[in-house]
C-alpha cells in the first residue's frame, strides 16, 4: 500500500522511505545531522525509526525521493487570539513618547474583542501549520472555547493563560499609568490553573500547561512568587515578559532600584524552567544602560531561557543586541512568532538578519544556531526532549519540504535554503503526533480561509470602535496613516 492519503489505522506504521535529505538527531553529536537516503517510520504518534534501511513492514509508504524531513519547529512565543487583528494597522504604529512601543497606547484600542477571537486563533494556528510549526505555546488571556480550539487545530499546544494584577494605560501618549487589583490577579491565577489542568486532561493528549504572570510590570511581587511556586509543584514552565521595553525599564528601576531581571532574580524565579519575553533591554543595552553588567550572566548562571521574536520589534525600530551574544554567553535562546503573520520560517531569517546586523558579523547568527533555537532550544524551554528532533521513541512531529520546488533549487544546503529562500512555499506536509494536518499548501484542520473571511468582518467593528477607546478621541486615519490617500 502507497501513497500519502491512506488513512492511518490504529497502531499503523507509516514509512518516509529513502528521502533524500533527513534532519536527524544524533545521540552521539548531541546535534541535528543530515542523513541522506534515509528512512523514518513511525507509528502511534511515534518515531520508529529514523536512519538507513528500514527492514519492519509498514501500511502506508510514501515515496521520499525529492523530500527532506525534519523536526516539527516549536514556538514558544505567540498570542495566536489577538495578534491577526492587528494587520493593517500596527505595521507602523509606536507611540513617540513611549520610546516607540505601541504595548500602552495603540494596542488596547484595536484589541480583539471576545467574539473575533475564534477566528484570531484559527488564522494564527493555520499559518503556524504551514510554516512547520508543530508545537506552540500560546500565551492568551482565558477565552471561551480556547481549549476546543486548540484541541481542533491539530497542533501540540500549551495553554499559557495569562493573569496580572493590574492593566496599564496612558492618558496622554507620553505616561503609562496602572491600575492596580491584587485580589483580582490572584483570582485569575487560580482560574489560569484550573484551565491548564483541564487542557491537560484532554483526551487528545497533545494539549499541555504554562504558568505566565502576564508581565512584570503589571504582576504584584506575591503573585510572581506564587505563580513560579505553582509552576515548580505542577512542575511546568514558567513565562513572563520582561525587559521588553523602555517604558517598563524605567518602571521597574523606579519602583525597586533593580532592572528587570535583577528583580527577578531577587524574587528567585529566574531558573531552568523560566522563558524570559523577551530579554532585550538588559543592563548593558544602548538604550538602557545601568550601573551593572551582570543581566546576561544572570541568565546564563540560573538557565533561564530566552523567548526571542525578533519581527514585532523590528517593525518599531528595536532589536536584540544580539542573538549570537547570548548564545556565547550560555544563554539558551527559543524563538516565537509574536505577532503576524505566524510564519516561523520567516522568523527564523529576520533573527539571523537583525542578529548578524547587530553581531556585525554573518557568523553572529548562523543557520545552525537559529534551527536549534526553534527546535532543540525550544524543546528544552518547554520541560521537553520528545519533540524537536527526529529520533526513534520521539513524538511523530515531522515536516516534508520538497526539494524539487523552484524555491527550493538549487539545495546544496537545504536547510539553509529553506530559511534563507524557499520560505512555507516549499512545505509539502506537515504531521503531527503522526497525523497528517497540511498538504500540499492546505491546512486539513482549519478552514484558514474562511477564518480569514471572518477576521476581515471582525476587524471592521474593531476599526469602527476604535476612536471611542482612544484617549484622544482621533480618528483611526490620524492614528494610522494609509499608505496612500484615496481619491
Amino acid at each position: 500500500m502507497t501513497g500519502q492519503d491512506v488513512k492511518q489505522q490504529p497502531g499503523a506504521t507509516t514509512l518516509i522511505r529513502r528521502a533524500d535529505r533527513v534532519v536527524a538527531w544524533s545521540d552521539a553529536e548531541k546535534a541535528h545531522v543530515y542523513l541522506t537516503d534515509a528512512d523514518v517510520a513511525f507509528a502511534e504518534g511515534k518515531l520508529k525509526f529514523v536512519g538507513r534501511g528500514y527492514e519492519g513492514a509498514a501500511e502506508t509508504v510514501i515515496d521520499g525521493r525529492g523530500l527532506m524531513v525534519m523536526p516539527g519547529l516549536v514556538d514558544i512565543h505567540s498570542h495566536p487570539s489577538t495578534e491577526p487583528m492587528y494587520r493593517g494597522l500596527n505595521e507602523e504604529l509606536g507611540s513617540p513618547g513611549l520610546y516607540n512601543s505601541s504595548l500602552y497606547e495603540f494596542m488596547p484600542i484595536f484589541l480583539a474583542d471576545p467574539a473575533a477571537k475564534p477566528a484570531c486563533t484559527r488564522v494564527a494556528f493555520s499559518e503556524m501549520l504551514l510554516s512547520g510549526v508543530t508545537t506552540v505555546a500560546d500565551l492568551s488571556m482565558p477565552h471561551e472555547g480556547w481549549i476546543d480550539l486548540a484541541a481542533e487545530s491539530g497542533l501540540r499546544v500549551c495553554l499559557a493563560p495569562m493573569f496580572r494584577s493590574a492593566s496599564w494605560h496612558t492618558t496622554n501618549g507620553n505616561v503609562v499609568e496602572y491600575d492596580w487589583d491584587e485580589p483580582a490577579g490572584e483570582k485569575a491565577m487560580a482560574e489560569a490553573l484550573s484551565l491548564i489542568d483541564k487542557a491537560m486532561a484532554h483526551p487528545s493528549g497533545r494539549l499541555s500547561g504554562m504558568v505566565i504572570p502576564a508581565q512584570i510590570d503589571t504582576c504584584s511581587e506575591g503573585l510572581m512568587r506564587e505563580s513560579f511556586a505553582e509552576a515548580k509543584r505542577r512542575d511546568l514552565p514558567w513565562q513572563t515578559h520582561a525587559a521588553q521595553s523602555i517604558v517598563e525599564v524605567h518602571e521597574i528601576t523606579r519602583r525597586h532600584g533593580l532592572t528587570p531581571i535583577g528583580w527577578l532574580d531577587r524574587l528567585g524565579v529566574l531558573s531552568e524552567r523560566s522563558i524570559i519575553g523577551h530579554a532585550i533591554f538588559l543592563d548593558d543595552h544602548p538604550s538602557t544602560r545601568w550601573s551593572t553588567e551582570s543581566d546576561l550572566d544572570r541568565l546564563a548562571e540560573t538557565g533561564t531561557k530566552v523567548a526571542h521574536c525578533p519581527t514585532v520589534f523590528a517593525r518599531r525600530g528595536i532589536a536584540m543586541r544580539d542573538f549570537g551574544r547570548y548564545l556565547k554567553r550560555g544563554v539558551s535562546v527559543g524563538i516565537g512568532t509574536d505577532t503576524y503573520p505566524h510564519n516561523m520560517l520567516s522568523e527564523l531569517r529576520l533573527a539571523a538578519y537583525v542578529g548578524r546586523l547587530q553581531g556585525g558579523s554573518p557568523r553572529a547568527a548562523r543557520a545552525t544556531d537559529i534551527f536549534n533555537a526553534a527546535t532543540v532550544a525550544g524543546a528544552r524551554a518547554m520541560g521537553r526532549d520528545d519533540i524537536g528532533r527526529l529520533a526513534a521513541g520521539c513524538r511523530a512531529d515531522l515536516v516534508l519540504v520538497d526539494l524539487k520546488h523552484p524555491t527550493m533549487r538549487p539545495a546544496h544546503d537545504p536547510i539553509r535554503t529553506l530559511i534563507f529562500a524557499a520560505d512555507d512555499r516549499a512545505i509539502r506536509a506537515v504531521y503531527v503526533d503522526g497525523r497528517k494536518v497540511v498538504e500540499n499548501g492546505k491546512v486539513l484542520t482549519i478552514d484558514y480561509a474562511g477564518a480569514c473571511a471572518a477576521l476581515e468582518e471582525a476587524q471592521k467593528r474593531i476599526v469602527a470602535n476604535a476612536p471611542g477607546l482612544d484617549w484622544a478621541k482621533r480618528a483611526v486615519d490620524e492614528m494610522v496613516p494609509p499608505t496612500f490617500a484615496t481619491r
